[in-house]
Order: C-alpha cells, then sequence, then structure tokens
C-alpha cells in the first residue's frame, strides 16, 4: 500500500499539484457547478494516476481537478468509487490517503442517499452527524501502518464538530433547509425493499447510500478533519414506497447541487 501511494502521490506532484489545502468528494449527479467555480484548474484523468481504480458509474466524470476556490488550493474528485462496483475497500479510499499525503488538511465529502426520514422530503440536504456502518468490509482491515495511522482509531466523531457548525451557521445565512442526521452504509447497488427501510429506521438512520463511510474511516484513521453533506433523491417511505431509478435520482441531485455547492464554498471560504 505505502508504495502505491507513494507512486500515485509523486505522478499527481508532477502535474502540479502542489500543496492542496482541501479536499473534496462529489457525489452522485453532484459538482458540476462546483468544479466550474475552481480557478486555474489543472484537470488529470483517473487511469492517468498509478494506481488509481476507474470510475465505473454513470453520472461520476473520473477525474482529478486541481486549483484555487477563494483562496484555497483545492483538489476535487469528480467522480468516487464503491465497493459494489467490484473494488476492494483499500482502492476505494487510496484517493483519500493520496490527498492527505500530498496536504489536505480537511475533507468535505458530498453524496446521494435515499431519504429515511419522514419529516424530511427529496430534494433537501442532510448534514451528517454521525454514522451506521452495514457494508461487509472495511478499508482499515489487514494489516496496518502506523504511519498511516493507530491500529484502533477513535470514532466517537467521526465529522468534525466545528466543520459542521460553520456548515449551520452558513445555510442559516444563505437561507438553506439543512437537516441533520445519521447516515447508515450499505453496500449496494440494488435499493432497499420495504422491509429493510423499516429495518433502517428502526436502528435509527435518516438517509441511506452505498458510498462516504469507507472514506470517513479513512480519514479518521488518518487525523484528516472531514464533514459530509448528502443530498437526499428519493423518499424512502416503505408505506408508499415508489419504484426510482438512477435517472430520477440524477435528476432531484441536480436540483439540490447549486445550494450544496453555496454550502461548500461558503465552508471553503470560513476555513
Amino acid at each position: 500500500m505505502l508504495h502505491e501511494l507513494q507512486a500515485a502521490s509523486t505522478h499527481l506532484l508532477g502535474h502540479g499539484i502542489v500543496e492542496p489545502e482541501i479536499g473534496v468528494i462529489l457525489g452522485t449527479g453532484l459538482g458540476n457547478r462546483f468544479v466550474k467555480e475552481i480557478k486555474n484548474p489543472i484537470t488529470i484523468h483517473y487511469n492517468s494516476i498509478p494506481h488509481f481504480p476507474i470510475a465505473t458509474v454513470e453520472h461520476h466524470k473520473g477525474k482529478l481537478v486541481y486549483g484555487t476556490l477563494k483562496g484555497k488550493k483545492i483538489i476535487a474528485m469528480q467522480g468516487r468509487f464503491h465497493y459494489y462496483e467490484g473494488y476492494s475497500m483499500q482502492q476505494i479510499t487510496l484517493p483519500v490517503r493520496v490527498m492527505k499525503m500530498l496536504g489536505v488538511k480537511r475533507l468535505l465529502i458530498s453524496n446521494a442517499a435515499g431519504n429515511l426520514n419522514p419529516k424530511w422530503k427529496k430534494g433537501q440536504l442532510m448534514l451528517i452527524d454521525d454514522h451506521i456502518n452495514l457494508q461487509p468490509d472495511n478499508p482499515l482491515r489487514g494489516e496496518n501502518f502506523e504511519v498511516l495511522g493507530p491500529r484502533f482509531p477513535d470514532m466517537s466523531r467521526p465529522y468534525d464538530k466545528s466543520m459542521n457548525k460553520k456548515l449551520t451557521s452558513i445555510a442559516r445565512k444563505l437561507d438553506i433547509k439543512l437537516n441533520e442526521g445519521v447516515y447508515v452504509g450499505v453496500m449496494g447497488p440494488n435499493l432497499e425493499t420495504r422491509a429493510e427501510y423499516r429495518f433502517l429506521r428502526m436502528i435509527g438512520a435518516d438517509a441511506v447510500g452505498m458510498s462516504t463511510i469507507p472514506e470517513v474511516l479513512v480519514a479518521n484513521h488518518m487525523s484528516l478533519p472531514c464533514c459530509a453533506i448528502s443530498a437526499l433523491t428519493d423518499d424512502c417511505d416503505p408505506d408508499d414506497l415508489k419504484p426510482t431509478n438512477l435517472s430520477e435520482i440524477v435528476t432531484v441531485a441536480a436540483k439540490a447541487e447549486s445550494k450544496l455547492t453555496d454550502l461548500l464554498i461558503g465552508l471553503i471560504k470560513a476555513l
């Protein structure tokens, strides 16, 4: 793993990606406007970076974009990797480790997720305060490298309290409804049954998705403060469950993207 991280980091340094301060992971159907806000961008496709997986999911661009935003050096992942694509958890999270090795000090994450909370509606945003991990593997399983982080990292507060507080304040000033809740991560790629949605509600989840948690685990392992926002793209009401598809999810995510981008840019400015 250390050899792969070094090779990827060296390659990116050679392409002008120097001392990024903030890393951003952009989820399904999200990020087009955000990337356009980055000044003097350097774009590198994943397939040119040593040991990077290839984004196989539709609406995931598969490229890194580096530049400046609100006076900060930014490196953004336009497209992420998922366990259901067949990659290992170590492959999925390799870019997060590379960001940290390049100098990233904070990680901002977004995703598209199903809404489990009956008080909320699709199209709204949710600030993740905590999560429940139901995915079948862990990126920290296997040999631990102390240079990256401890064998048993603490997860008492996986999402940075200071950044969450700033996001709540920014949302209030911009009059953006920002719910706060618990994200549950599942393997996918299928959406859930009615019985599964009932179960996820019962264990305390407000939104469900197939990403984010592996990246958050690795960020915490490496002492990289992170925050995450979900765009709630479909209502998962087991008593009135309607079929949905990727096209509908992406359409709703695109409508939520403007507010999400305003929040991310506001946070970057405030950091």
